[in-house]
């Protein structure tokens, strides 16, 4: 791809992320005994009320972006298990994950599991975890007195769910830094974002590409619309996407709209169970996809799924999508 300005400067861009993200999960103490307990903490999410004794000090977190959430505001110390990871905890906060119990690593622990670790609360990015085929209803853990939280963009009455903005990213990381009384933490991993993200937008490298960001799937590809983390990333890269007219965070597109898109970039996906090779592969040995222009000019971008679904790690995934575009390959 053309360089559109000095790699070094959005790796420099990146680079600062992760260590300022770094910064905030290794600072200040995190043991209970830091915070005042006395005062009841209370918010609304997703049309529910969320309401502790005091700030969290045995949580449970059901999937990667609730347990980078915590661990960005340096909660870690607050925890009493993670579960499902989607690929690899984030390198800034590997050090701080690894004081936290796994629950499962890869998938929802057993509702037996999870109330042996004694939680106070339990969040989750999808209200999939909620389900009676996972850990059980909310409802069930409020009769344990034991209070739930779902990220917003997940919530299970989709009208009670934002715009996926950056400013609804803000609200979310705040929830948590008011859930485990690290409310200053929180309005700096804030800042952090959005001090990284006018960084990427005043550069913008994408500006006058078209892109497509590929998740998952072969026959019907999984690709990223125009209400989620992938279309925030593209916006603030300056690109155009494919599948700007789905009305969706995800959903299934169809080839034939991208050969006739036949964009200048395709982003992909790096997941466990969906990596960004096995994708490569697929389109440079399909007949047709591969003389797709991305394809022929090698013009693929790699991003952790995890970086690419709305939360602290998602500025990342700006990041890296601008300095790859920028220059660098994947």
């Amino acid at each position: 791809m053309r360089t559109l300005f000095s790699p070094r400067v959005l790796g420099a861009v990146a680079a600062s992320t992760v260590t300022a993200f770094a910064v905030a999960a290794c600072g200040a103490s995190t043991s209970p005994s830091d915070t005042d307990a006395a005062a009841t903490v209370s918010l609304q999410n997703c049309g529910r009320a969320v309401t502790l004794h005091g700030p969290a000090d045995r949580a449970v977190t059901l999937n990667q972006g609730a347990t980078e959430t915590a661990l960005s505001i340096g909660a870690q110390g607050r925890m009493a298990g993670t579960a499902y990871l989607d690929d690899a905890v984030a390198p800034q906060w590997q050090a701080a994950y690894a004081q936290v119990p796994v629950l499962d690593k890869k998938d929802y622990p057993s509702r037996e599991a999870l109330l042996e670790a004694k939680p106070d609360l339990v969040t989750a990015s999808y209200s999939s975890a909620f389900d009676d085929k996972a850990v059980g209803s909310q409802e069930s853990f409020d009769e344990l007195g034991i209070a739930t939280y779902v990220s917003p963009f997940g919530c299970k009455d989709k009208s009670k769910r934002p715009p996926v903005t950056w400013d609804s990213i803000a609200t979310e990381i705040t929830d948590y830094g008011t859930l485990f009384g690290r409310e200053g933490e929180a309005d700096a991993v804030v800042a952090r974002m959005r001090e990284t993200l006018a960084g990427v937008e005043s550069h913008a490298p994408a500006r006058g590409k078209t892109i497509l960001w590929y998740d998952s799937n072969t026959t019907t590809p999984y690709v990223g619309g125009k209400a989620g983390g992938p279309q925030l990333i593209i916006d603030a890269v300056g690109g155009t996407n494919v599948f700007a007219a789905t009305d969706a965070a995800w959903a299934d597109g169809s080839w034939e709209t991208v050969l006739a898109a036949n964009p200048d970039v395709i982003v992909l996906a790096d997941a466990s169970w969906d990596t960004a090779e096995e994708k490569k592969n697929y389109l440079r040995n399909d007949p047709a996809l591969r003389d797709l222009k991305a394809v022929r000019d090698n013009a693929f971008v790699v991003v952790p799924f995890s970086a690419s679904t709305p939360g602290p790690r998602l500025i990342e995934g700006a990041a890296l999508v601008a300095e790859q575009v920028g220059g660098g390959h994947a």
